[in-house]
C-alpha cells in the first residue's frame, strides 16, 4: 500500500539536505523531476506506462458497469468488489495522468496547493483500499467459517457502512498531513525527484524540524496497514483451522478456491509496496530511478491485475460479463413491416 511510504526512514530521497528557506512561507509550485537519470527516455519509458493505464481503466470501468447494471450481482462480495475497482480507478487516475503529462510534454510543474491536494487522495485512496482488503478477508471468513449466518452478519447494507466507515477513517487519518505542511516554509530548492506528490517526498522539501511529521505519519501507518494486516492475518488463521477440520475433499478444494482469488490480490497489492519499502530501507546501493520505478508500478500493476484476476477466477462475474458483451454483438432483426426511424 502507498501508506507504507510513510514509513520510509529520512534520506530515502535527494534533496533532502538543508538549504536556505524561502522569505515566503511556500512556494507557488513544486517541479516533479520525472525519473531521475533518465529523462532523456521518458517518451520509450511512457509507452508500457500508458498501455499499463489503458488496461486499468478499461479493467475497472468494465467492472463498475457490470456490477451496477447487472442487479444479480448486488452481493456483498461484489459490492467489495465495486469498492475496490473504485481505489484502484482512483489511484492510478490521480497520478498517472500527470506522469504522463511529464513524459510527453515536459510539464513537470505542479502547483503548491495541487501537491498537496494530490498527497492527500494517494494516501487516503490507499488506507481505503487497505480497508477494503481487510473487509474481503473478513468475507471470506464469513463465508467458509459462518455460511449459514452469512446473510445476516454481512448484508449490503452493513458493506455500505463499512464503505462509508473506511472513508471517514481515511480521512481523519490523511487529512492532517497537508493542513500541518500548509503552515511550514520550504527550501529553496523546488524539485522534487519523483513523479508524483507523496507525503515524505514533500516533507523533505521543508527546512525546519520535521519530526512530528514523521512520527505523525509512522503512526498512521502502523494503525492502517499495521491493523489491517493483522486482521487480514487473523481472518486467513482461521479459515486455515476450518480448512483443516474438513472431512470431504471437494469442501476442501471449494474451501481453497474460494480464497485463491483474494490471495492473489492482496499479493499484488502488497509486494510492490512491501518490496519499494526494503529497497528504501535497505537497497542503499540501488539508483534513485529504480525506487522512482518501483513507486510508479505501485499505481499500474495492481490496477491492471486486479480486474483480470477477478475476471478469470470468479465464474459467476466472468459469466455475466460473457453474457452482457454477447448480447451487445447480437445482430438487431426486424420485421418486414418495421420501419428504421
Amino acid at each position: 500500500m502507498q501508506v507504507v511510504s510513510l514509513l520510509l526512514p529520512s534520506g530515502t530521497l535527494p534533496g533532502s539536505t538543508m538549504m536556505p528557506c524561502n522569505s515566503t512561507s511556500h512556494p507557488s509550485f513544486f517541479i516533479l523531476q520525472g525519473i531521475p537519470g533518465m529523462e532523456d527516455k521518458h517518451k520509450w519509458i511512457s509507452i508500457p506506462f500508458s498501455s499499463m493505464y489503458f488496461i486499468t481503466v478499461m479493467g475497472n470501468c468494465t467492472i463498475l458497469l457490470t456490477i451496477s447494471m447487472e442487479r444479480s450481482l448486488h452481493k456483498p462480495m461484489f459490492l467489495l468488489l465495486f469498492f475496490l475497482a473504485l481505489t484502484d480507478l482512483g489511484m492510478s487516475t490521480t497520478t498517472i495522468p500527470k506522469v504522463l503529462c511529464i513524459f510527453w510534454f515536459g510539464q513537470s510543474q505542479i502547483s503548491y496547493e495541487g501537491c498537496l491536494v494530490q498527497l492527500f487522495f494517494i494516501h487516503s485512496i490507499s488506507a481505503m483500499q487497505s480497508s477494503v482488503l481487510m473487509t474481503m478477508a473478513f468475507d471470506r471468513y464469513v463465508a467458509i467459517c459462518k455460511p449459514l449466518r452469512y446473510s445476516t452478519i454481512l448484508s449490503n447494507s452493513r458493506i455500505g457502512l463499512i464503505g462509508l466507515a473506511s472513508l471517514v477513517r481515511a480521512i481523519l487519518f490523511i487529512l492532517p498531513m497537508p493542513i500541518l505542511l500548509q503552515r511550514m516554509p520550504f527550501h529553496a530548492n523546488r524539485v522534487i525527484p519523483t513523479t508524483y506528490c507523496e507525503h515524505m517526498a514533500v516533507v523533505k522539501m521543508v527546512c525546519v524540524d520535521t519530526t512530528f511529521n514523521r512520527i505523525y505519519g509512522l503512526v498512521v501507518a502502523m494503525l492502517v496497514v499495521g491493523v489491517d494486516i493483522s486482521a487480514i492475518a487473523s481472518s486467513y488463521a482461521l479459515i486455515l483451522r476450518a480448512i483443516m477440520h474438513l472431512s470431504s475433499k471437494e469442501a476442501h478444494h471449494k474451501a481453497v478456491n474460494t480464497c485463491t482469488t483474494h490471495i492473489c490480490v492482496m499479493l499484488v497489492s502488497y509486494t510492490p509496496s512491501l518490496f519499494s519499502f526494503l529497497t528504501h530501507r535497505f537497497g542503499r546501493g540501488i539508483p534513485p530511478h529504480v525506487h522512482t520505478i518501483l513507486g510508479n508500478l505501485y499505481f499500474l500493476v495492481p490496477p491492471m491485475l486486479n480486474p483480470i484476476i477477478y475476471g478469470v477466477k470468479t465464474k459467476e462475474f466472468r459469466d455475466k460479463i460473457t453474457k452482457y458483451l454477447y448480447r451487445r454483438k447480437e445482430p438487431i432483426i426486424f420485421s418486414h413491416n418495421q420501419k428504421l426511424v
